[in-house]
């Protein structure tokens, strides 16, 4: 696979996680496959290639939907675009600062045994990683800012569900910076972008 593949196949598994912040912030519910798929990938840290991460191509058909509208300014939802840079933006800070990469990786190494046996979506396991997140890198600035509904935004079960989404989406922009990705492929590499998405959906 190439770099460019292996970019849009990230870049489609962080949009999908934040289209899912973008759900449950404004209804208070999210939709379990593309959940599972996005904290699937947190725990797979030692995966084969970027594909692996997110389990096969099929599981990240919406994300790459949704990154081909954006690529196209297609996408209605401005909010999303916004939250994704947002995310980018925050790779970059999570990235110098080793103490707090390292104790994320620690963390995800300790949540990573009740995953298996329960499930990354199990309420337990995302209370965990929204702790995590909450612990490390929300002291990060600046900080990913979240829209949504106050009533939803002010239950517990939602914001623990937002924050391990959001290290989910995290765990994406690392993998598109790795495999190569810039701010400048949206300047520079739309085009080519797009046609790797039309290619991989078929």
């Amino acid at each position: 696979m190439s770099g460019i593949e292996d970019r849009v196949l990230a870049l489609g598994g962080m949009l999908q996680a934040l289209a899912q912040v973008r759900r449950i912030a404004e209804t208070g519910q999210s939709e379990t496959t593309p959940v599972r798929v996005a904290l699937d990938s947190v725990f797979r840290i030692d995966a084969a290639d970027t594909a692996a991460v997110y389990g096969d191509m099929a599981s990240l058909r919406i994300g790459l939907r949704l990154l081909r509208d954006y690529l196209g300014n297609t996408n209605k939802d401005e909010a999303l675009g916004k939250l994704g840079l947002a995310v980018l933006h925050l790779e970059r800070r999570f990235s110098s600062e080793q103490a707090v990469a390292e104790q994320v990786g620690t963390g995800i190494r300790g949540l990573a045994g009740q995953a298996d046996r329960l499930g990354s979506a199990h309420p337990d396991v995302v209370a965990g990683l929204g702790t995590l997140y909450a612990d490390t890198v929300s002291t990060l600035r600046p900080r990913v800012m979240v829209q949504g509904n106050p009533h939803y935004l002010g239950q517990a079960g939602v914001v623990a569900e937002i924050r391990a989404l959001l290290l989910a989406a995290l765990r994406s922009a690392v993998l598109w910076r790795q495999s190569g990705g810039s701010l400048w492929d949206f300047v520079f590499r739309r085009r080519e972008m797009a046609a790797a998405i039309d290619a991989l959906l078929g």
